[in-house]
């Protein structure tokens, strides 16, 4: 696939006015952590909606394309974020909807999909990953609305820091969870044209690091992939299409463990009554082991779909298997 040209800024400006009305203007909180090594701040993504920041970006990308280009219908690959944001649009779209999924997706995400009005197709994380990397599945009809590469998608995604910066103007850093891309370098492209001093750090989880491996390699790489209860974030492989983008953009990538992000969960329950999924808190995590330096970092809350026995489990003080 070919490498992803920057995000203009006015691309960025005009889907926040696409979206206006559609997306939530998510708020943005001090976390109480008087212990942590920064003034850290909570950007709640996982207020919108369908419980994450997908919604912008599948929004602005099937606005643009325009209901009777979509009459066919959408259909994207998802762990499950991404297929309600993609479902979520379609049905105000009134348009049909199908969800390639991974076949370990949770349970809670896959209800949430089909309750928007999607289909979901099951398949092997192999195949499942394939799809993003070829960009279609060939056995569906209609437009493929990929989760990460696609430019729509991510100027969507950018108008997060557009408010981030309306809100806190003098943030030092800002973390964002690393799945692919997608969302990390939309809001780095917002923030680099209107503040080139304030850093933008991807967030990995130790099971799979693509970005870090590619960083330390100096190009993009395939890793191995163990599943966690960290569903949102980690893939196989860096895909080559956003590898100049992110290395271009992003101050670097930190890698938290398991147990990191399961005590963020539990910390953002106790002290900001926040639930996150595995993948919203990583960028918590990150932030709590000084990772993204002093000052004011904000950290991407990116979702809050957690199946009831796994935030049980991270309560109980135990990582979920």
């Amino acid at each position: 696939m070919k490498p992803l040209d920057d995000i203009p800024l006015h691309e960025i400006e005009s889907a926040r006015m696409r979206l206006d009305g559609l997306a939530v203007r998510t708020p943005l909180i001090r976390l109480d952590a008087d212990d942590a090594p920064a003034e850290i701040h909570l950007k709640l993504e996982n207020l919108q909606p369908i419980g994450s920041f997908k919604l912008r970006g599948a929004g602005n990308a099937m606005l643009i394309a325009g209901r009777e280009r979509l009459q066919d219908g959408v259909y994207t690959a998802s762990a499950g974020n991404m297929a309600q944001g993609v479902a979520w649009n379609a049905r105000r779209l009134g348009v049909p909807c199908t969800a390639i999924v991974p076949d370990r997706a949770p349970e809670t995400k896959l209800r949430a999909i089909e309750r928007l009005g999607a289909r979901t197709i099951k398949v092997p994380f192999d195949r499942w990953w394939r799809v993003i990397t070829d960009h279609h599945y060939p056995e569906m009809r209609g437009v493929f609305i990929h989760p990460v590469a696609d430019a729509a998608v991510i100027a969507g995604n950018g108008t997060v820091g557009l408010e981030i910066l309306d809100d806190l103007p003098d943030v030092d850093a800002v973390v964002v969870p690393f799945g692919g891309g997608g969302l990390s370098c939309g809001i780095a492209s917002a923030i680099c044209a209107r503040a080139p001093g304030v850093k933008v750090f991807a967030c990995e989880v130790e099971t799979a690091a693509p970005f870090s491996a590619s960083l330390a390699a100096g190009s993009p790489q395939t890793v191995a992939h163990r599943p966690s209860f960290v569903d949102g974030i980690g893939g196989k492989s860096m895909l080559p299409e956003m590898w100049p983008l992110a290395r271009r953009l992003l101050a670097g990538s930190l890698v938290v463990s398991l147990r990191q992000v399961a005590d963020a969960v539990r910390l953002l329950v106790a002290r900001a009554r926040v639930v996150a999924e595995g993948a919203g808190a990583a960028s918590v995590a990150a932030a709590l082991a000084g990772r993204a330096g002093a000052g004011k970092v904000v950290c991407v809350v990116s979702g809050g779909n957690l199946d009831a026995s796994t935030l049980t489990t991270i309560l109980e003080g135990r990582i979920p298997s």
